[in-house]
């Protein structure tokens, strides 16, 4: 008898156990929660385009003010920069932000000022470590922007680079059948510290910092090769990366980069993640 009791008991309990105490109708509710779901795909769906347009924003501004900075601002001379402008008009980048590109390739502002350079480091969630690098002529506005936008999705203002290492890197133009050990003396005697190819097959060299255009141009004359990109980066310690699991904390570190990829001032976000974010 009592085993019947008992079995009786678990034939009793409800086949959906979980209540929505939100709905206030009893026929409505599925309803409404088939909308929550509907809305919440768009509005992440939305998320995604915007993450992505504004990625795209920042590289196309950055491949302007690059080519702007090694041929100089006049299309008309400088077949890289007209190229560069063609993929911003494809990618609908507002003419004002070309014009800050442009302008920044000369280290200038839009109305005419010297740029500084400002290195803000921070602490994401996650445990990612951050080193923003922003040009402006504003550096008090700008820090305390950029400090804003950190600490509003839970990130902190703290040091970070001693997790980093400082590098330079010129990337060459791209040519058939390139091979890094045919260049590996012309890269040494240059003072390059590495020499590889990227995925598009182009020669990237790597060179201490401060020596970055030094190299290049010593390497580009001795090679016969033309330079596409020139630039200083942060490149992450290999035993502190990390891998960013948490739904959470990956969506709080979506919210706080394109928050920055949205100033006009910051230029690069390096990262001490295994993925690319």
């Amino acid at each position: 008898m009592e085993m019947l009791f008992r079995s009786c008991r678990v034939l009793q309990k409800p086949a959906h156990p979980w209540v929505c105490h939100s709905c206030r109708g009893f026929r409505s509710a599925p309803a409404l929660f088939s909308g929550h779901n509907k809305w919440s795909t768009i509005k992440h769906d939305k998320a995604k385009n915007d993450k992505a347009k504004s990625k795209e924003r920042q590289m196309v501004s950055k491949e302007i003010s690059s080519a702007t900075q090694l041929w100089g601002p006049d299309p008309k001379y400088n077949p890289r920069l007209t190229l560069a402008l063609s993929n911003a008009k494809r990618a609908s980048i507002p003419k004002i932000i070309i014009e800050a590109a442009i302008a920044r390739g000369q280290g200038l502002s839009v109305t005419g000022q010297a740029l500084e350079s400002l290195t803000i480091e921070a602490m994401l969630p996650g445990s990612v470590a951050a080193v923003v690098e922003c040009q402006t002529d504003q550096k008090a506005r700008v820090l305390q922007d950029i400090r804003h936008s950190i600490k509003t999705y839970g990130g902190t203002v703290t040091p970070t680079t001693f997790l980093f290492e400082k590098k330079g890197r010129v990337v060459m133009e791209t040519k058939e059948g390139l091979n890094p050990d045919d260049y590996l003396d012309q890269a040494i005697e240059a003072g390059a510290t590495d020499i590889i190819t990227d995925e598009v097959g182009r020669l990237v060299i790597f060179t201490d910092p401060s020596e970055t255009k030094k190299v290049g141009e010593t390497f580009s004359k001795s090679a016969g090769l033309t330079i596409e990109e020139l630039e200083m980066f942060w490149d992450p310690n290999q035993d502190t990366l990390v891998e960013v699991q948490d739904e959470e904390q990956a969506k709080a570190i979506d919210n706080i980069l394109g928050s920055l990829r949205d100033d006009p001032s910051v230029q690069d976000i390096y990262l001490n993640t295994i993925e690319k974010l």
